[in-house]
């Protein structure tokens, strides 16, 4: 599988995002650009996911955001106030001031594909990638082919919240004198707890994914910042009911982080969308949805030929 890197920047009123980027397969093919999670780096669309993408024909382009993985890091930037009093705001689809929002992230993304000379694409974004999707195909409606929405939400009033252990576990953190070894042993019981119970790794595969991240980039306040992205933006049914593009939304049946209610409001406010249930997925994208997914995603594509 062919692999190219590289860095795209945009100038922004706080500095210079620099976003790394990879492409694999055909430089000849049609593109299709993969926006992954908040705080997930690029390698959490697996590389095996990825190579059916490649197999199909499909030039991928895969990024970290900024504040995540090999991008630019926005230090010292954060929302001044009550984390609560922005949660509060968002589930009423009220946006809040904070340093960055997800239209600021979109904004990213348009930059990464101008870099690349890429005129219009096939969009696939999952969870908060999802939500800069739904902006994207929103705002930009000539430059997305078809789109591809997985395990995501609009953020419309009164969406269904997470299962509590989720909750639970977004406010949690190990002991600050914990060892290495249980620092680890604590991400790998998040993991399991947002995949859900059906199709989970090993415990060593999950201990590898996390170890391998771990290194690649460890970065804390990144994550807390998109989070206030996402409560900063508020709904976004707007750009939702905006979007021309053909649409499928892909949403696991037992996603404890965002419930299956969201996906089918994702693909009720957006014209003419089609609604997949994939079967015991969870809040992640383990290997046996691989191939299910990677033929809807395509069978999509092919409606924008």
């Amino acid at each position: 599988m062919l692999t190219t890197s590289g860095v795209a920047r945009r100038e922004t009123p706080d500095g210079v995002v620099e976003l790394y980027y990879e492409e694999l397969g055909n430089p000849a093919g049609p593109p299709a650009l993969l926006i992954m999670g908040l705080g997930a780096q690029l390698p959490m669309w697996p590389d095996g996911f990825c190579a059916q993408l490649v197999d199909a024909g499909y030039r991928v382009v895969r990024f970290d955001h900024r504040d995540t993985g090999l991008s630019a890091k926005m230090h010292g930037l954060r929302a001044d106030g009550s984390v609560y009093r922005r949660i509060g705001r968002y589930l009423l689809g009220k946006p809040s001031p904070v340093p960055y929002t997800l239209i600021d992230m979109t904004q990213d993304v348009v930059a990464l594909l101008d870099h690349l000379r890429i005129t219009r694409a096939h969009i696939v974004g999952a969870s908060l990638g999802g939500m800069i999707a739904q902006i994207l195909a929103g705002t930009q409606q000539a430059r997305v082919a078809s789109l591809g929405i997985i395990m995501s939400t609009t953020g419309k009033p009164l969406s269904a919240p997470p299962a509590w252990r989720v909750i639970k576990r977004a406010f949690d953190s190990p002991p600050k004198d914990a060892s290495v070894e249980e620092k680890l042993a604590f991400e790998v019981r998040n993991i399991a707890v947002f995949n859900g119970p059906n199709f989970l790794p090993s415990d060593g595969a999950l201990r590898n994914r996390v170890q391998q991240l771990a290194e690649r980039c460890n970065y804390p306040p990144g994550i807390v910042r998109q989070f206030d992205a996402v409560l900063g933006t508020g709904s976004l049914l707007a750009y939702s009911k905006a979007i021309s593009a053909p649409t499928v939304v892909l949403h696991g049946s037992v996603d404890p982080m965002l419930r299956p209610r969201n996906g089918r409001g994702v693909a009720a406010a957006i014209p003419g969308a089609r609604f997949v249930v994939v079967d015991g997925m969870g809040h992640d994208l383990p290997e046996p949805v691989w191939r299910p997914i990677v033929e809807t995603l395509t069978e999509n594509f092919a409606l924008a030929d």
